[in-house]
Parts: structure tokens; C-alpha cells; sequence
């Protein structure tokens, strides 16, 4: 565990109840007078406090220092995916976390199955946990678009990452990347791209590991 998460970590005096009492107490196994740090993931800053009072549910910090230690990405890759089941999102997104993905928007296309319902709340409960354990201090940026039109109008400079002669490299210097869904994207929304690169392999890769290759080879 690199930090904890807590949205009012700055302040002087941090209450902790809930997930992240149990967390600190229960299984990382903390006692009063011992330090420790917290982020909330928007100024850049490591929080330290200090453990002053430990009830049952809830405990009383005092915070002791803090440092500014921003820890993000050398560059920035805006991940457009084609819905896919949450599950596999849910196992994936820790992963894409670790690896510096900035943004991911999550798009309805023609082969994603319309009753995916995608909880960003959930989502987000995964990035936070990954982050604590990876050291990040800034949240990756999620959202979801409801069909395939609208990803084209909102963004430019997209390549479409799909069977092709024309291999994606690492110099490419690729700063948004489609990834289509299980099955693939029909033959009317390929022509609409005008950039499309192909991965080193012969084999078919499921959705899932296509964002984590094309991930990895942008950013590390």
C-alpha cells in the first residue's frame, strides 16, 4: 500500500469510518501513534497523520506533514473501448490503471450488447484500491458514450486498432486509440476512420487484451 484514499485528506483532523476504518485496523493492522499517509487523489500531495484515537467504528487522525509527491503518467493515451461486460471492465481496469492510461471512454457500438449497464462508481472503487497499491495520485478519467456516432464527434485523431499491414510501434506517438468489442466493429463504422493500425500477431485477441497490449505499447 503506497497511500489511502480519503477526499478530505489536507485537513488537520481526518475521521475515518466505514471501508477505510476497516482497512487501517483490521486488515493492514495499524495502532494508535502509528503514521500514515493519505492522498486525496486532486492536489498531488502525500497527507501524513498521525493515529490519535481509535474507537470501534471510527478513529480520530491529526495530521502531522505533508509532501508534495505527484506521481502520474510521462504522457497522456485516451482509451476509447467498446462496451464489453462489466466483469471483464471490472478485472481489466487495474491493469489499464497501472499501465498510465489517462482516459477511458466507454462507447455503445453496433456490436456491444445495449443491456450493459456500466457503474462508474464501481469502476472508479477498483482505480482507487489500484491506485493505493501503485502509487498513483491522480484518478483516471472515465466515461460513457452512448453510441459510436458520438465518440467521432467529440474527439479527432483517433486510430483504430484492428487487423491491418500497418503495425502499431511505440514511436507512433498515439495519443487515442479504438478498441472495438467482442466480434469486432462492422465494415460501416471501420471506413469511417481514416487511421487504422494492426498489432504483431497472428491471433485473435479478445477485446480485453487488445486495450491492455495497445495500452502497453503506447505507454511503457
Amino acid at each position: 500500500m503506497q497511500f489511502v484514499y480519503h477526499p478530505q485528506s489536507g485537513q488537520e483532523i481526518l475521521i475515518v469510518q466505514g471501508e477505510v476504518y476497516n482497512y487501517i485496523f483490521k486488515v493492514r493492522r495499524h495502532k494508535k501513534g502509528e503514521v500514515i499517509a493519505f492522498r486525496n487523489m486532486q492536489d498531488g500531495y502525500l497527507y501524513f497523520y498521525r493515529i490519535d484515537v481509535v474507537d470501534r467504528r471510527k478513529a480520530t487522525l491529526l495530521l502531522a506533514r505533508k509532501e508534495y509527491k505527484e506521481v502520474i503518467p510521462k504522457k497522456f493515451f485516451h482509451l476509447l473501448w467498446c462496451v464489453v461486460d462489466p466483469k471483464t471492465i471490472e478485472k481489466t481496469l487495474p491493469m489499464l490503471n497501472e499501465l498510465g492510461v489517462g482516459k477511458i471512454s466507454f462507447v455503445y457500438c453496433a456490436r456491444s450488447q445495449k443491456n450493459f449497464r456500466l457503474n462508474l462508481d464501481k469502476f472508479q472503487k477498483i482505480l482507487i484500491n489500484s491506485s493505493q497499491q501503485c502509487g498513483r495520485s491522480r484518478l483516471l478519467e472515465l466515461e460513457i458514450l452512448q453510441d459510436f456516432q458520438e465518440a467521432l464527434e467529440k474527439y479527432t485523431g483517433i486510430v483504430l486498432i484492428d487487423f491491418s499491414d500497418d503495425l502499431l510501434s511505440c514511436s507512433d506517438g498515439v495519443q487515442r486509440a479504438f478498441i472495438g468489442p467482442e466480434g469486432g466493429i462492422t465494415p460501416k463504422e471501420r471506413e469511417r476512420f481514416t487511421q487504422v493500425k494492426g498489432l504483431d500477431t497472428p491471433l485473435v485477441l479478445r477485446s480485453e487484451t487488445a486495450a491492455v497490449s495497445v495500452s502497453a505499447k503506447v505507454m511503457v
